[in-house]
This record gives C-alpha cells, structure tokens and sequence, in this order.
C-alpha cells in the first residue's frame, strides 16, 4: 500500500494513466467518474446519432448492445457506490470516537484447507508405512492407524473441510479424545502414568502432523497471525478495506489526501459537520413528517427524540476525546455522556468563554550558535551569552573565547505569552580587581511564534557603549511549538462590530478549548492571556472581496452570525486559505468555502494551472477534482441511505473474512468489528437493521453449505428479538414494521436451517466440531421458538420438534451407512445366504460404529435430551432390524453362522446403560432363544452320542502317542473371517475357531494345545473340549437377561455334570474290566491305558470344578455330586489295583509256601538241594520269584508315577498297595508263627520286605506308614528267623534284615 504520506510526483504517472483508463471503459466512449448520467439512464456513445451508417443493426445486436451498456452502467454504478462507501470507511478508520478494537474475543485458528487435508493424510499414511524416523510402540501405532481409517478418511471430514469449518486445532483434539479412551484402558506401568504416555502420544501426533516443516518458523507465523487477529493499525485496516471495496490503490491515496485522514481537526470537523447535518436532518423529519412506518403511531415522536438523543450522545463521545494534534494510532477508551441534550446548536451564549478560559502553553527552544564581527577584544578574553524569556529564568552559556566565540548551547523555556519576548546578550569577564559585575558587549530582543522559521539565522545585536564593534551580530535558532490546543496563529488585519472595532493589525490564534468550542483571540506582546476574542459558535466563514475604505491586508475573508459580520485580511493567499480552513473546521458550518481561485478554474473550460502560492491540501483537492474523487470527497453524509450501504459493507466484509485463512465460522475479526460498529454510530445505521442483515447474509451462507456458529447466530436473533419485542437492547423504542416483518421472515428460515441441522448433527457437526455447536445449536432452537422473550417456549413442545428432528436422522443415517455399505437389494440376481449374512454383520459393524461414534461425540449435546437420544438410536437399530430379519430369515435352519452377529450386537447393547435390554435387544434375544435352546439340545445329543461310540472303541492310548501316528485332521469350516466379534473364537495353534460343531469329533494333531493335560484318551479329551467350548459359547453370548442367562446356565452345567459321570462310570468299567483280564502273576506290567483311565479321572475332576460348579458363591450342587463320584470312583479302582497287587504277592508266597516245615515236598527239595551241591554251583533256590517281584513292584511304581497325573491318587494308592501287602506278609508269618521259616523262604521274604519298605520310601510314602505294627512284627519275626537259621545252616550267605551299603549297591 502507498503510505500515505509518500511524495505525490513519483505516482503521478501511475495515477494519470491508470485514472485514464479509469475514465475510458470503451473506445468511443469518455466517461467521466464525477459525472452521472441520470437523465440519460445509461451509457450510450457520443457519435452514436452522429455517424451515419448504411444499414441499421439486428434486434438482436442492438438488444445485445444495450445489454452490454446497461451492464456498464450498473458496473460503474457500483464502483462509485463502493468508493463512496470506502470514503466514509476511511473517515471511520481516521478518527475513532465511538468503538475501540476488541481484545477479548475468542481467537480463531487456521483453518484447513483441501490441500492441507491431503498433506496430513500423506504424512500419516508415511507414518503408518514406516517412512519416519518416529519411534512408536503397537498401542500407538494402533491409535494412529484407527486415527486414519476413522477420521482422516472420512467423507464428512473432507465436506466439513471444504466448508471452511476445520482447523488444524480441531484434528489435535479429535486425537486427543481419540485416545484418551485407549490410554486409559492400557495396564498401569510402575513408574510411568497415563497422563505422561498421553503427553507423549501428543507430541508424536504433532511431529507427525507437523512433517518436516522448522517448527519455529511454524511458531512465527502463528504469533503473526496470532498478532493481525487481534488488532490492526490504521494502515492494515486501510488495505483491508480496500480489499473488500475493491479500491485501487491509487484511488486511495488520492482520496487519503484529498480527505485529509493525517489531519485529525479536520476529522474532528468533518464528524461535528456530520452531526449538525444529522440534528438537521431530525427536525425536517419532524416538520415534514417523513416518517419511516412503525408498529405504533406514538413512536414518531419517540423516534426524533432517539435522533436526537443518539447524535448528543456522539457529540458527548466527541467532546470526551482529548485534543491533540496528531501521532500515532490510538485507540482513547470513550467516556459515555448520560446528559441527552449536551449541546443545542444555535442557542449557546455567546458570553459563557471568558479570557481566562482561553490558556496556552509554549515551549521555546533558544540555541545560541555563535557570535560574528567580535575584533575589539583580545583573543585570550573570555566572552559568554546569557539567554532569558521575559517572566522566565535566565540561563548562561559556556564560556569560550574572544577568538572563537561559538557555543550550539540549547535553552529550554516555557511560556505562556502567544508573543514572547526572547533576549539575548553578550558578555564579556571584567578584569578588573575591583570590577562587581561583567561587562555586557550587546544585546537583541526577538518576538518569535509558532509560525517563525526555524532554522539558525544572524541577528544583529544593539552594542553598548563599551562595546567599539559595531556590526556585532548573533547566530541563533528559535523553536516555538504549537500547542496540541492551537490551531492556527498569524497576524490579520480585523475589523468587527463588537470586537476588534478599529481595522487594524493584531496576532491571531484560533484556540480549541474544547471539541465544540473554539475562539479567535488576538494577543500583544507579552501578554498570557487574550485581549479580545470571539467564540465562533454559531459563525459562518468565507472568503470575501476587497473592502473598499480599508487599508491594510490583500486576502479578504469573513465571518457571519445572524448579522454580526468580522472582516479579516491576510497578507497572501495561502496565508488566507490556511486560516479559512481552520475556521471552517472551528465552526462546524455545512457550507465549504470555496477559494476564488478554484472557482475561476472550474468557470474556466481550458482551466488555468493553480496558483503557485495555494495550500498544499488545496493541490490535494484540485487532484481529486481531477481524477473525478471529489464528488465522494464533498457528498454529505447525511444525504445518503447509510442502512443500504452498511448492509453492502457488512456482507462485502464477511465475504473476506469467510475467504481468509482463519476458521473464524463467521465471527468478524476485531479490525473488521471495530469499523462496522464504527460506521454504525457515527452515520446512525439502527443496531436491529444491522443484526438482521447479518442474520440473513450468515442464513445464505449456512443454506449454501458454509459453517457458521450458532453462538453467533443466537446473539444476533437475541438482540433482534429483544428489540422487536420492545426490550431495547441498544436503547432505541421504536420498531420498524420493515424490522418486525424481516425479523419474522429470518426466524422462520432460522428454524428451518436449525431443524436441518439436527437431522444432518452427524454431517454438520462431525465428529463433534466445531466444539460445543452442536449444543448451542439446540439451545438456539428453543430460542426461536419462543413467542417472545419472556415466556419459556414449553418443554414438550421443545422435546417435539427435536424428536421429529431424530426421527428423520436415524433414517437418514441409517440410509447413508446403506450406501457406504454398498448393500445391493436382491433384485433379479441370486444373493446366497452366506453372503447376505456377511453384509448384515458388516453393516451392523457400521451401526455400533455409529452409535458409538454419537455417544462420544454428540451425547454431551442432548445431555438435556438423553431420552431423546434413546429414541433415535432404537429408531436406528429399527430399521437395521428390518435388514437383520430379512437376512437371518433365508439362514439355513441347521446352520449355526449367525450367532457371531448375535454376539457383536448384544456385546455392545449390553454395555450401554439405556440400550441394554431395549426394544431391540428384546427383540434380538426373542430372535436368538429359540437359535441356542436348539444348538444346545443338539450339542448335548451330538455329545452323548459321542460318549457313547468313544467309549465301545476306545483304545485308552493316551492322546499324546495318539496324535504321533495320525494325520492332521482340519476342523470344519466355521471360521466366517469376522474380525469384530471378540471373545467368541478359540484359539488353537493359530487357528480360530468360533463355534463347536456338531461333526464327530476326531482327535487331531493340535488337541495338545488345548489342556496341559495330553494323557487322557481320546474321546475324553474329545468330551471335554465340546463341553468346554459349548460352555465358553454359552457364556460369551452374555445373555442380558438374566433368568434365561441362569437356565442356560444351570442347563449346561447340569449336562456337563451328566456327562462326566458317564464318563467316569464307563473308564470305571473298563478300568476293572482290563484288570480283571490281566495277569495275577509277577509277569504283570501296569499298561499305559491304565495310567490313561485315572488320567481321565483326573481330568474330569478338574473339568468338574470348572464345568460344574455355581458361580456367586452358592453351593456347588453339580460338582460336589460330580466330585464324589469321581473320589467313590478313584477309590473303587485304587481298590481293584491293590487287590490285585495283593494277588500277585499272594502267587509269590504261594509258591514259597511248598517249603514249610514238615510237609514232604519241603524234604524232597532240601535233599535234592544238598546233593547236588556237591558237585555243581546250584542257584539259590527262590531268588528268581524274589527278583521277579522286585521288577514287579518297581515297573509298576514308575509307570503310575510317570503316567499319572495326580500326586494325589498315587500316593494314596502307594499307601494302601503297602499296607494291603505288608498285612498278607504278616498274615502269612502269623500263620507259620509255630513253625520255623525254611532258610529259602526266609532269605525270599527278607529280600522282598527290605526291597519293599526301601522302594516305596524313596516313593515317598510316609514313615507312619512304612513303620506300622504289621511291619514291626514281620521284621522281628524275620530277624528272630534270621537268628536261628545262623545256628542251624551255619549263614545266610549274606542275606540279611541289617542294612548295608555294599547290599545296596548289589541291589542297583
């Protein structure tokens, strides 16, 4: 922008061409922009009658033309228009006296443009590929990635993007609470809280959202921006200005000169004008009675007193505003008057300014430069200056001497005297002894004033006596300044009535005293205060011939008041426009005085150039004449529809504000706020007109799409509505008929743009921004709806219209997830079942994410209407309900596929307070019961029979050896690739498996992984994973209502506990069954399937406790009958397998039993014996059965103890198998207690008892145990038997009931 006060001959080629071409819209044609053409009515070229043309053009070419004229016209109509208007902005701009700029407003952000929507979503998709260097971990990555694919992607982001309503603020805090949820469901880390990983997933958010940009010119441009939002100087808003308007720059600095904008009298004149024309404009009003038409007759006379109460109130505003001379821009903070008739023009006493009123104060800058023409003295003589202002001190300069008499020495005085006297002298030091004082060489007295040079000039002095130098003279500089309350001084010759009554010479000051006061005071010399003046209240200035009969003077002016007439004269003409401009600005009078110069230039057709000694503002004005400015530059204010050229005004400035780079929703910048309520006050523009209009240009910006705040929108309907209904917002009574019926119209609209917006609350307001519009949207409703703005608008009325609202949008989001659904009807194409199930699951997907998405975003909004809300969203699930129906009717009755869809719903209506248990979670589980009583009947029969067939060609292998010799069997198809129904599969080795099936059930490879358990059998391995995962089933469907969750319950618990007990009761069977068929000898071996029957006793203990057991603490009815089958049944086969432990000892001590005492047998064999051993090495008779035992015993011991899984069992079996054995050893001895033992039997029964107590200690058995009464008495019995066999055979050949190691070590 040119500055203001830039040289005008460096753009004045630029203004003189531009302003051609200005002036020259076709060839042809000369149009002249100070020139309208009313009567013509258009723009019609000059030569047109003139030329002659052969033939006369087409209809059609002629109306074309005239098109294209009238077009022209309304073009240049326009621009003179908007310059007008640019005129009175300018003057807006220059002298504030009403509004200031704000500084409490909300800052707005930078909005996000298309551009910058597809960088972010590059930046994080480069994110999420792995393109940055930013170290994240999965949680985040996550949160990002659903960031993207929800947010960043959405088609409702891009439209709210498009409209201007998204700043880089809003996507910050739609992260935020993005993750707020998932960092506060994250497990608690010593050491490290949720609020520092959400401070750290910010800032990653931000790295990210930033790019690569230097954050700190980031930061710069912020606090730019930050800066521009919030105030603007006077140049900024010049330049803003002309954007709207469309002004060129050369046309502004001519109207900036032209206007005088630097010159803050003239502004101050130009209001005072203004509101005299205003004060004039009311009594025509009142005379001609022109009134606008208002809802009352009585509001005539109230609306004059409001023209008239609210120009006094500008002219209280302007009196407030302290006078001063210019400076910088600055905004004074208004004192509001309460006095409603402050000023009454015409009717002031003239008497009420005194002299003393009138003060002024100088300041004076003397600086003495040297002294010329000094030679009488000697060149060592030491000369100074004193400097003084009459009625002042006296200051002193350096001393310097006679030779180089020089100082620069500045004094400072302030003085009260329009016309001081200022005296300087030179001195020289006396050098006499005796000599008092110094002595003085010269002097001069000067009379300066504001108007005096004030560069340094010679003065020659008056010398002394003692002084022989005569041409004596002094450099000096006087600087007078003005005071901020003078506005011109000069001498004039002056001849009044009253005043100045003799035609004479005097010095004039034109003093302000204050805004609406102002007197011409002549002053003499040395004098503070006036000796006359007149108070130009009321006085008309103009420029005037020569009077005939005085003397004195060239330049002829005057001043007129009903009569009274002063004739001034001045010595130039510039001198003489100076002081008439000043004089016009002091008087406020309507009439601009018009210099006979100007006037014999626009008399003249050629035009002579100006006069050479004319003002430089008079060059100014000649240049805006020029240019065709002058007609906006003169046009009176109050002539003008300031109403129609607001509104122009207004929508052109929220036009740029809405096209900025700032999401500022519609709300105006302080810059824009502060000229608007400007321009209002000062031209009188009502405060209802001015909100209507902004009312209706936001309402067409809304309908087109554009997101405007309904904060906004609600303040401006409030003040309407306070002042249609007679509430004076603004302190104006009457009401417009115009106002009322526009304000009716806009409210109708408001109402129906407010309803749209709720049906649409998901579109305009996505993902709850912009923050908090959505709830002022509705709380703008209930606004509008009331009749008035006493009475509350009922709340069921309210609750109506925005339930209505609901309604439409649960269809209308409903159908629009249809569409991104893509769900195609089943129209002539065949849609199978599966694939019609797969949609509905995907779309019920959409419709949690929906109804999720509206309770985290939207049901703050309706939190005065949650009921509402409740409504929408069963309203919603309705119409999905319609589709879920459509598709589950064409499942097949045998297929089991739907029961995720079941989960994924009831899953989330479970979770939600008021959905839980709803209409359409009723109907849900009405459309599910009959789905799980038949799944579950058929799993139980699918089961039994299972039981049944397992256990008739059951091999009681263990799985483990099963699963190494058969192939991978692969499960059924029942994994339906649905990934948002948790909870419902089973993992196995990587598979999912979402439902048991019904298919018999194969043991297969990954069956390992499903219990830590892998040696149990197959079909009970088998019986207890169905019974498992029907259970798990069960249990994850989570069954919202809960006497039909405890049957299903207390169903499969009962059948669980059924079940087990067959099982338990057929390996039981089989267990004896396999016992009773083995071998009684020591050639029996406990078998692997053995360890595998009690390993299924094991495990259906464990699976009792899990399957069978009531949960809340109740009694474990199921499992303790359960628990005591299985303990009655482990008994039974530890029973069984001590019995026949006991059998296979009883074989042993059956054959030793052929040695007793006096039986035939027992002679032969010793006979045999000890004949033979003479001759060969015969082997000890009876070692082998013992060694057989031994193995026996051992085998059998490490197989249970590897094989079986419970510590428990085999302990306790341990115990009985060496209690139930050592009693039949020591029933055995009690039967032979009369009879002595045959050395064979003794040394059989010492190695079987010692091998015995010493394996089934090392097996843990306890020493109670192992030291009871039975073994007591066997071990004495033997050791007694041991003794007497020593005697009798001589030794036992190392076979003894004493411990040794080296017996130990022939045993291992």
């Amino acid at each position: 922008m040119l500055d203001p006060s830039s040289s005008e001959e460096e753009s004045d080629g630029i203004v003189e061409e531009e302003s051609k071409e200005a002036m020259a819209p076709q060839a042809g044609t000369r149009i002249s922009p100070s020139r309208t053409t009313e009567s013509s009515g258009g723009l019609a070229p000059s030569s047109s009658r003139s030329s002659a043309r052969p033939t006369s053009p087409s209809p059609s070419a002629a109306s074309e033309e005239k098109e294209d004229l009238e077009k022209m016209q309304r073009e240049e109509d326009d621009r003179k228009k908007k310059l007008q208007l640019y005129v009175f902005v300018m003057r807006c701009v220059a002298y504030p006296f009403n509004a200031k700029q704000p500084t409490d407003m909300a800052r707005r952000q930078q909005k996000i443009a298309k551009q910058q929507l597809q960088q972010t979503k590059d930046r994080f998709q480069a994110f999420l590929n792995g393109d940055t260097q930013i170290v994240a971990d999965e949680a985040f990555i996550n949160a990002v990635q659903s960031y993207n694919e929800v947010f960043l992607k959405s088609d409702r982001v891009a439209k709210m993007v498009q409209s201007g309503g998204f700043s880089a603020n809003d996507f910050r805090e739609v992260f935020k609470r993005h993750i707020e949820k998932r960092v506060r469901s994250l497990p608690e880390i010593d050491g490290l809280s949720k609020e520092t990983v959400l401070s750290s997933w910010m800032a990653k958010f931000d790295t990210i959202y930033r790019g690569d940009e230097d954050p700190r010119k980031a930061q710069q441009r912020m606090t730019a921006s930050a800066a521009s939002e919030l105030i603007l100087s006077k140049d900024q808003l010049y330049e803003m200005f002309q954007n709207i308007l469309g002004i060129k720059k050369f046309e502004h600095q001519l109207l900036y000169q032209a206007c005088q904008l630097d010159n803050l009298d003239e502004q101050a004149a130009q209001i005072r004008r203004e509101l005299d024309g205003r004060l004039q404009m009311a009594d025509q009003i009142a005379r001609g009675g022109k009134f606008p038409k208002f809802v009352s007759k009585e509001m005539e006379a109230m609306f004059i007193e409001e023209l008239k109460s609210s120009v006094n109130q500008l002219m209280a505003n302007l009196e407030s505003m302290p006078v001063s001379k210019g400076g910088e821009f600055k905004l004074q903070k208004m004192k509001r008057g309460h006095n409603t008739s402050i000023i009454d023009m015409g009717q002031e006493d003239e008497n009420t300014l005194s002299k003393s009123d009138v003060v002024l104060s100088f300041t004076l800058e003397v600086v003495i430069m040297e002294v010329v023409g000094l030679k009488s003295l000697a060149p060592n003589r030491i000369v100074y200056c004193t400097m003084e202002v009459e009625g002042g001190e006296k200051l002193q300069t350096d001393q310097a001497e006679a030779s180089k008499p020089t100082w620069g020495t500045q004094g400072d005085f302030t003085t009260t005297h329009p016309l001081p006297g200022v005296k300087v002298k030179l001195f020289t030091e006396s050098t006499g002894v005796l000599a008092l004082e110094d002595k003085e060489l010269g002097r001069v007295v000067l009379h300066p004033t504001p108007n005096s040079p004030k560069q340094s000039e010679l003065h020659k002095m008056t010398v002394t006596k003692a002084c022989p130098d005569q041409d004596l003279r002094i450099k000096l500089a006087i600087r007078m300044d003005k005071p901020q309350n003078m506005k011109h001084c000069g001498y004039l010759w002056a001849f009044g009535k009253n005043v100045w009554k003799r035609w004479k010479k005097r010095f004039f000051v034109l003093v302000q005293v204050s805004q609406y006061t102002f007197a011409m005071c002549s002053y003499r010399e040395k004098k503070s205060e006036p000796q006359e003046l007149l108070q130009l209240d009321g006085y008309t200035v103009d420029y005037s011939d020569p009077q005939p009969g005085l003397d004195g003077g060239r330049a002829f002016f005057n001043a007129v008041k009903e009569g009274d007439t002063v004739i001034f004269a001045s010595d130039d003409e510039q001198d003489r426009i100076l002081w008439v401009q000043a004089m016009y600005r002091a008087t406020g009078q309507s009439h601009k005085p018009v210099p006979p110069t100007q006037v014999q230039k626009l008399n003249s057709k050629g035009g002579a150039s100006a006069q050479m000694d004319a003002p430089i503002s008079q060059f100014y004005a000649d240049r805006a004449q020029k240019h065709g400015m002058d007609e906006f530059i003169s046009a009176n204010p109050c002539s003008f529809d300031h109403a129609s050229l607001f509104e122009m005004v207004q929508r052109l400035t929220l036009d740029h504000r809405l096209n900025d780079t700032f999401c500022c929703l519609g709300w105006f910048s302080p810059g824009q706020v502060f000229v608007l309520d400007e321009y209002c006050a000062r031209n009188g523009v009502r405060g209802c007109h001015r909100h209507l209009c902004y009312l209706r240009d936001l309402l067409e910006r809304a309908e087109s799409g554009v997101i405007i705040d309904p904060t906004l929108l609600h303040y401006s309907f409030a003040f309407c509505a306070s002042h249609v209904h007679g509430n004076r917002p603004d302190g104006l009574s009457t009401v417009k008929v115009d106002e009322k019926e526009r304000f009716e119209d806009i409210k109708e609209r408001l109402r129906v743009i407010l309803e749209n917006q709720i049906v649409n609350f998901r579109y305009c307001f996505p993902f709850g921004r912009p923050e908090g519009a959505l709830k002022a949207t509705l709380s703008l409703l209930e606004r509008v709806l009331m009749k008035d703005i006493v009475t509350p608008v009922p709340p069921e009325e309210v609750k109506g219209v925005i339930r209505k609202c609901l309604e439409q949008a649960a269809q209308l989001n409903y159908e629009r997830i249809q569409e991104y659904a893509t769900i195609e009807e089943n129209v002539g194409r065949l849609v199978t079942p599966a694939k019609k199930l797969e949609e509905t699951i995907r779309l019920a997907e959409l419709v949690i994410e929906v109804l999720q998405q509206n309770q985290e975003h939207h049901a703050e909004a309706f939190a005065w209407w949650t009921d509402l809300m409740v409504e929408h969203a069963e309203n919603f699930l309705a119409l999905y309900a319609i589709d879920m129906d459509a598709a589950l009717e064409i499942q097949s009755p045998e297929s089991w596929d739907s029961f995720p869809l079941f989960q994924l719903l009831n899953d989330f209506l479970r979770t939600d307070y008021h959905l839980c248990n709803g209409k359409f979670h009723k109907h849900l589980q009405d459309l599910y019961a009959p789905l799980v009583v038949r799944y579950v009947d058929l799993m139980e029969s699918s089961i039994a029979q299972s039981i049944h067939k397992g256990f008739e060609r059951e091999s009681w292998e263990p799985v483990k050896s099963l699963t190494s010799n058969l192939p991978n069997v692969n499960l059924p198809n029942v994994n339906l690739q649905i990934p948002k129904v948790p909870n419902l599969p089973v993992p196995v080795a990587g598979l999912s498996v979402n439902l048991p099936q019904m298919p018999s059930f194969s043991t297969p490879s990954w069956m390992a992984a499903i219990y830590d358990s892998d040696n149990g059998s197959g079909t009970s391995e088998d019986l207890f994973w169905k019974l498992d995962a029907l259970q798990t089933f069960i249990r994850d469907l989570h069954w919202p209502e809960e006497e039909f969750a405890k049957h299903l319950e207390s169903r499969i618990q009962l059948m669980s506990s059924n079940m087990i007990e067959n099982c338990v009761k057929r390996t039981k069977m089989a267990f004896e069954s396999k016992l009773t068929k083995s071998s009684k000898s020591t050639d029996f071996r406990i078998s692997p399937s053995l360890c595998t029957m009690f390993n299924v006793m094991v495990d259906a203990k464990d699976q009792s406790a899990k399957l069978c057991a009531m949960e809340m603490g109740q009694e474990k009815q199921y499992h303790t009958q359960v628990d005591e089958l299985i303990e009655e049944s482990v008994k039974e086969m530890i029973q069984f397998l001590v019995a026949k432990f006991v059998a296979i000892l009883e074989g042993v001590l059956a054959k030793i039993s052929r040695y007793d005492e006096g039986t035939l047998f027992s002679s032969f064999l010793s006979f045999t014996v000890k004949a033979a051993s003479k001759y060969v090495d015969v082997p000890k008779p009876g070692m082998d059965v013992a060694d057989g035992y031994v193995t026996f015993v051992r085998h059998s011991q490490d197989m249970l103890r590897d094989k079986v899984n419970e510590e428990v069992y085999i302990e306790r079996l341990f115990d009985q198998w060496y209690t139930a054995t050592m009693n039949l050893l020591g029933t055995w001895l009690t039967e032979r207690m009369e009879q002595q033992l045959h050395v064979y039997q003794l040394k059989i029964l010492i190695r079987i008892t010692k091998k015995k107590y010493r394996d089934f200690r090392l097996q843990g058995v306890l020493d109670s145990t192992l030291n009871s009464k039975m073994y007591d008495t066997v071990r004495n019995r033997l050791t007694i038997e041991e003794a007497t066999a020593s005697v009798r055979e001589g030794g036992m050949q190392g076979i003894s009931m004493k411990d040794s190691d080296e017996e130990d070590e022939d045993d291992d």
